[in-house]
């Protein structure tokens, strides 16, 4: 077959299955505008979610295990199962307080009007997942859709097939077709899903995939939330605490073997500190991973294009010059698709892995001369996705905080501010658009509709024509 031909066929591939999705969304979509979901029916619709989830637990768990290769039990409870659970609970037991008209102040002169926000669903939420946190990732954001009242159509990621064959059980248990259906499939896919007309479409993956959902929304109008990743900052303002400051970089470093949009992407740390950091990354490795090339509780990557693109980081840097400081004596696995944790010491900037996101257990440690530095160095960069502040008394920790922008930001440890339910998630430029998490997951999928009611005593008429003299004085009195 020539290229041409080729393009034809895919074009026509492209066209029959945006066909077929969009007939799914037009059953969603009917099926919404039919009968829109109580608060009662979404709080059951939650508990029916949260319920299953605990059914199909150990069914995910390995599930997910093999569409990684391996990733342990523990990482996937916490990674996945735990934070859905707290997501929903929390979800739920606010959602009745949260649906509530919010009555709003009525300027004197338009009294006794009322006012009131009255928070309405969107309609039909299409939600894109990746592969890394794929229960969280997915259904995190499908609680929020649901309980602000819309129906869900969700693309889960293609290098998770086990794990989207369980969660298609799972939903298919719950709820009918109507309310939340799953759509599996390849790239081409997610491409045909995302130009479809949904209400609202959340995508969370890369930057650069980011960018071409929301080139294709656009044509549609749709309005979109985009969690991205970028490189994670982590600053080291001194010596205080340093051994904790090191084991919380690389124990967050290390979960899910880096593969994680908001672990650590570098570490900025005085001069004279460098050493001070591989003798304490190391010690905290070992006692994380004790005998590493027999340890159970490490995560393989996730396939073979992106252990590769990670090996050829790495060997690039030492190309360069840059010190490759591995944190056990032991080889990458290319079998168990496993690598080794590995430190790259003040690496060239224009080096890959300081241009793009690392999302692996590779760390570039940069010495720096002080906070000014840092602040520098980070604001010539795309604004990140998450902030670590580390060893910084509370003016220095103000003073960044002014300084710099981020998704979110995490002072004396890492990943933990994701898991606070009272604060959202969401990136800022590069990074992302948009935030959700507890109700500022339900107000991203909600329309907070304004509702003005006139009284039958209202004064609006002394605004209508004929404007005689006395009302115009009154516009000057009013005016002044």
């Amino acid at each position: 077959m020539n290229a041409s031909a080729s393009a034809v066929d895919s074009e026509a591939r492209h066209i029959s299955c945006v066909k077929e999705m969009q007939a799914q969304l037009d059953h969603c979509r009917s099926a919404w505008l039919a009968h829109r979901p109580s608060v009662s029916e979404r709080r059951a619709d939650l508990k029916s979610l949260g319920q299953a989830l605990k059914d199909y637990t150990d069914q995910l768990i390995t599930a997910i295990s093999e569409d990684f290769g391996h990733r342990p039990f523990a990482e996937s409870m916490l990674g996945d199962i735990i934070q859905v659970h707290a997501e929903i609970k929390h979800t739920g037991a606010h959602l009745k307080a949260w649906s509530r008209r919010r009555h709003q102040t009525v300027d004197w002169k338009y009294w006794p009007a009322q006012a009131w926000l009255q928070y309405q669903p969107l309609g039909v939420i299409g939600i894109v997942s990746p592969w890394n946190y794929p229960l969280t990732l997915t259904l995190m954001p499908m609680a929020s859709a649901l309980a602000a009242g819309n129906h869900v159509m969700l693309k889960p990621s293609e290098y998770t097939p086990a794990t989207n064959q369980v969660l298609q059980a799972l939903i298919t248990d719950v709820f009918p077709s109507e309310k939340v259906t799953v759509v599996t499939g390849d790239a081409d896919v997610s491409a045909a899903f995302s130009s479809l007309p949904f209400d609202h479409l959340l995508f969370t993956g890369s930057t650069s995939i980011g960018k071409r959902v929301m080139a294709s929304a656009a044509k549609n109008l749709t309005p979109v939330t985009l969690e991205l990743g970028g490189k994670s900052p982590a600053i080291v303002a001194g010596s205080n605490r340093f051994e904790q400051s090191v084991a919380s970089i690389v124990t967050g470093k290390l979960f899910n073997a880096g593969q994680t949009c908001i672990a650590p992407d570098y570490v900025l740390l005085p001069k004279g500190l460098a050493g001070q950091f591989v003798s304490a990354a190391r010690q905290t490795a070992c006692r994380a991973y004790p005998e590493f090339n027999t340890n159970t509780e490490y995560t393989s990557i996730i396939h073979q294009a992106h252990y590769q693109r990670l090996l050829d980081m790495l060997a690039e840097a030492a190309r360069h010059g840059a010190i490759i400081e591995p944190l056990f004596d032991a080889p990458h696995d290319a079998g168990r698709r496993r690598i080794t944790p590995t430190l790259v010491m003040n690496p060239d900037p224009e080096l890959a892995l300081m241009q793009e996101e690392i999302f692996g257990p590779v760390l570039p440690v940069i010495e720096i001369e002080d906070i000014d530095a840092a602040i520098g160095f980070v604001n010539q960069r795309p604004r990140p996705l998450s902030l670590y502040i580390f060893g910084a008394g509370r003016g220095e920790q103000e003073l960044l905080l002014n300084q710099l922008s981020a998704g979110g930001v995490c002072i004396n440890d890492t990943l933990l501010h994701m898991t606070q339910l009272q604060l959202p998630f969401g990136g800022i430029g590069d990074s992302g658009i948009g935030q959700y998490h507890g109700w500022h997951g339900f107000e991203r999928f909600s329309k907070a509709q304004p509702v003005y009611r006139q009284s039958r005593l209202s004064g609006s008429r002394m605004f209508r024509p004929p404007f005689t003299p006395w009302k115009r004085k009154l516009m000057r009195w009013l005016g002044g």
